[in-house]
């Protein structure tokens, strides 16, 4: 699995390899059901702690992303088209976050933010 830890970034490894591994999952790059690699074998290719793609692997669990079976190893779950949808809408959700505070922090209006908006779907 090709993930990329980035270590001068100010998001915390553990979620960079969570990104990750949900974009991998969202993109079809990892089937259902598909093994992961141990915890182990993870933390020695990236050269990070194990408690660190422990954690990681842990959040994905409770995410519903991945599911883990003592003694047999951690599994891309059975994804809901639901849960699915849900993780794009926040995605987009948060790009259009991130697209009205740099309006705003650009000195547009809300009336000429939301005529932009008004503009581009039309396109």
């Amino acid at each position: 699995m090709d993930l990329i830890i980035n270590n001068s970034s100010m998001q915390p490894i553990y979620e960079q390899i969570v990104g990750q591994i949900k974009e991998h999952i969202m993109k079809g790059w990892l089937q259902q059901e598909a093994m992961l690699p141990s915890v182990r074998t993870l933390s020695k290719e990236l050269r990070i702690s194990a408690l660190t793609v422990k954690k990681a692997y842990d959040a994905l669990e409770q995410e519903g992303f991945i599911v883990t079976v003592h003694g047999k190893g951690s599994f891309v779950s059975r994804m809901n088209q639901n849960l699915l949808l849900e993780e794009q809408r926040k995605e987009v959700e948060a790009a259009f976050e991130s697209a009205v505070r740099k309006a705003r922090s650009s000195g547009m209006t809300e009336q000429d933010i939301r005529e932009l908006f008004e503009i581009i779907m039309e396109g």
